[in-house]
């Protein structure tokens, strides 16, 4: 804004009324202007991941104390009554058996004879055997024909290649490490050289990660095809680092099953190279995404998103309707819980028909509490609303998907099956940095969507991968 000189003021007031009026709407424009957008920087160094979207990572060390919506239970932390435990238990046939014998009588101090043995007290100690690798040589046998005297040669199994090489169960404890446990490629390699004195190079490593992948290209197109087919899933993307540059991952799960996609961009057409939402029927549950909100299905919108915006609100602004509303949608979630336990497929009608005229009421108290800004003199562009008239246009234009879960039960609450799906990524990053390329990316994807569907149906991640690169896939559950 700039500031008038002396001069320039008497020569406003010399001008007459008209003038001084047209300068003042003018400056006026130009302090509503600047307010606002010292009242947007203000909410921006407010908000950390208890009040926004914002991660936790960036809360850094004055973050206060959680905001949980929980309420309390009333039960003391740890295991409740009738928890079943994971106490470790002796086994019936055991691998080894050591015996100590008494040398002396503890009473009169004579001898033990081994005749006279009539009973024992038994414990057990569960422990791990020293690891080596085991080398299996493959011999292909010549044999001389009785008859016309030619040599024939047995023929090596299709894996087995010349010299000497790592066998499967090798490589699959290599893409474990690196994929599953997400160390990085140097720590692998001491991990598997402390192990079992296997001393691979970051280069087969790398050879083990991309020849695993390659095995599960048609695994992949199984996962992609039975998500298109779902009838809900969870879609969520974050940002990563390849090559220097900014990707995304996309991730699309459901409780069985898990794809993940590495693209340049975060939504619009990387959607259709990710190539799973262009052609999915069912209800998409996502955090509100805009580019989401485009597509023509059926929306599940992520409440638990909701209820942070809403926290945000309250404690930037003087109104009651985001208090409200944040107890009215926890109000909803007890008794779609509590209809679930019931055994019902959705609630009383009368029931949803109150609380959803509880929330058309806050919504339209929160529009009436909120209206749009109107145009000043001297303003560019069109006037920006506020966030919490954002938030209110948005629970009334979107208010079916905000409710999918209270009207139909097999959509969640939240959208926390993509963020647990998604988080281990994060994580990935935080302790690579980056990934050099983006096939190792994409690799790396491939792999890690596929460990997630087979824990997701109960099977040891070790043993599928093993299995896969066996060339014996484990079956998975599809439907």
């Amino acid at each position: 804004m700039k500031q008038l000189t002396e001069d320039e003021v008497h020569d406003l007031y010399r001008g007459g009324e008209n003038r001084m009026v047209l300068a003042y709407m003018e400056l006026q424009g130009q302090v509503i202007v600047l307010s606002e957008r010292v009242n947007q920087l203000e909410r921006q160094t407010k908000q950390n991941s208890q009040n926004s979207s914002q991660p936790p990572s960036k809360d850094g060390y004055k973050k206060g104390p959680p905001k949980n919506q929980r309420k309390k239970s009333g039960r003391g932390s740890g295991g409740q009554a009738g928890h079943e435990g994971t106490t470790l238990e002796r086994v019936a046939d055991p691998t080894t058996i050591v015996e100590h014998w008494p040398e002396r009588c503890s009473g009169c101090g004579k001898f033990m004879s081994s005749d006279h043995a009539h009973g024992y007290e038994a414990r057990q100690v569960h422990d791990i055997p020293a690891i080596a690798i085991e080398v299996t040589e493959h011999r292909a046998i010549q044999v001389c024909c009785s008859g016309c005297g030619g040599t024939s040669q047995g023929e090596f199994p299709e894996q087995v290649k010349p010299g000497a090489q790592y066998g499967s169960g090798v490589a699959a404890l290599g893409v474990y490490a690196s994929v599953y446990q997400l160390l990085p490629l140097e720590r692998t390699r001491e991990l598997m050289i402390d192990l079992f004195g296997c001393m691979p190079s970051e280069g087969t490593l790398v050879n083990m990660l991309a020849g695993c992948a390659k095995r599960l290209t048609p695994i992949e197109a199984q996962i992609k095809a039975a998500l298109m087919r779902a009838a809900v899933a969870h879609f969520d993307e974050t940002g990563l680092r390849v090559n220097k540059k900014l990707h995304w991952l996309h991730s699309v799960s459901t409780a069985r099953l898990t794809y993940y996609g590495v693209d340049t961009g975060r939504a619009g057409k990387a959607f259709d190279r990710v190539g799973i939402l262009p052609y999915f029927t069912g209800i998409g549950v996502h955090d509100a995404l805009s580019s989401y909100l485009k597509r023509d299905i059926r929306h599940g919108l992520c409440n638990a998103h909701l209820l942070r915006e809403l926290t945000g609100l309250e404690e930037g602004t003087c109104q009651r309707w985001p208090r409200k509303l944040k107890d009215l949608l926890i109000e909803m979630k007890t008794q779609v819980e509590r209809a679930v336990e019931r055994g019902a497929s959705a609630l009383f009608g009368a029931l949803q028909a109150k609380l959803e005229s509880e929330y058309d009421d806050l919504v339209k108290r929160a529009l009436q509490s909120n209206p749009r800004p109107k145009y000043q003199l001297g303003q560019k562009g069109r006037p920006r609303a506020s966030p919490a008239r954002n938030l209110a246009e948005r629970l009334r234009n979107h208010k079916d998907s905000v409710l999918r879960f209270m009207r139909d039960f097999r959509v969640p609450f939240d959208n926390n099956q993509a963020e647990r799906d998604i988080r281990m990524m994060k994580v990935k990053q935080k302790v690579s940095g980056c990934f050099r390329s983006l096939e190792g990316a994409q690799n790396f994807a491939k792999i890690r969507g596929y460990i997630s569907t087979m824990r997701k149906q109960g099977h040891n991640a070790l043993v599928a991968l093993r299995a896969l690169l066996d060339g014996k896939p484990l079956k998975l559950d599809l439907a």
